[in-house]
């Protein structure tokens, strides 16, 4: 069965268990996809790919939030009531 490979550069697992950085090095900032068997078992993301897809998702998701409450009524509060 085919497997889609969602990254640019793919090594083995032989591979990354041989030289876990040069691994890393070889996606150049982006995920490597780690294939055992040609097919792909996890992908080996950098940290900096890996902070910037949560930020991304945590916009997404208060986007969402925003959007879900958008037409709800406006509650009027005093500075001095806080």
């Amino acid at each position: 069965m085919p497997n889609m490979i969602l990254a640019d550069v793919a090594a083995s697992v032989s591979e990354l268990k041989k030289n876990p950085m040069a691994t890393v090095a070889a996606g150049e900032g982006f995920p490597v996809a780690i294939l055992n068997h040609n097919e792909p078992v996890f992908y080996c993301v950098p940290a900096h790919a890996y902070e910037t897809l949560m930020d991304k998702l945590e916009d997404m998701e208060l986007a969402a939030l925003a959007t879900a409450r958008k037409d709800q009524p406006e509650i009027e509060v005093a500075w001095d009531d806080l």
